[in-house]
């Protein structure tokens, strides 16, 4: 009977602090980095865990605004990150508190924040979130292939994660996914923080 490879996992949980994000991406390039995934595809899944995790922090308080930081009302929450390597993909999901399901927006060319789910759309193979079963809130996932392949592609439904399409199953237009100039604008963005 051939040996059957489980699926790789590391789970990391954070607090919803203005370093959070960056150490998702770091812990993101070294797990997955240890298990032999390609740069590219590391590239890929820093940046959507920097988009799931900024979400995160962003909408940690039970879908209420936050109080605002070093005040006396504030409170540090924590989110989630799990990576997985599973039949030749790789899943990205983050759960947070805020129940409400992520919306894919269509934001302005000049508009400085708004694009996480869509980059994320973009970006991924498939995405999706669904409620969290043993704590309040959410998991919002997204997934890619191991091997450097396009955004996006078709595949396997035995790969899916559970979970729904957010937002009515809209997904990145085409030429948005194509876009080298929007993805490089992302990049610097993400670079500057």
């Amino acid at each position: 009977m051939p040996h059957e490879q489980q699926p790789r996992r590391s789970r990391l949980a954070l607090a919803d602090t203005p370093n959070a994000v960056a150490l998702a991406r770091l812990h993101t390039a070294d797990v997955l980095s240890g298990w032999g995934v390609s740069a590219d595809v590391v590239k890929t899944a820093q940046l959507l865990v920097s988009e799931l995790a900024t979400n995160a922090v962003r909408h940690s308080e039970d879908g209420e605004e936050p109080a605002p930081p070093f005040s006396s009302q504030s409170s540090v929450q924590t989110f989630e990150l799990l990576l997985e390597a599973v039949s030749g993909a790789v899943r990205l999901s983050v759960w947070d508190r805020d129940p409400r399901p992520p919306v894919l927006k269509e934001v302005g060319v000049y508009a400085t924040g708004g694009r996480g789910i869509f980059i994320v759309a973009a970006m991924s193979r498939a995405w999706g979130y669904y409620p969290a079963r043993s704590a309040p809130g959410k998991v919002v996932w997204a997934e890619i292939a191991r091997a450097a392949t396009g955004p996006n592609e078709d595949h396997d439904a035995s790969v899916s994660a559970p979970g729904r399409p957010a937002s009515n199953g809209l997904r990145a237009p085409k030429d948005a996914r194509d876009d080298s100039n929007l993805i490089g604008r992302v990049l610097v963005g993400i670079k500057d923080l």
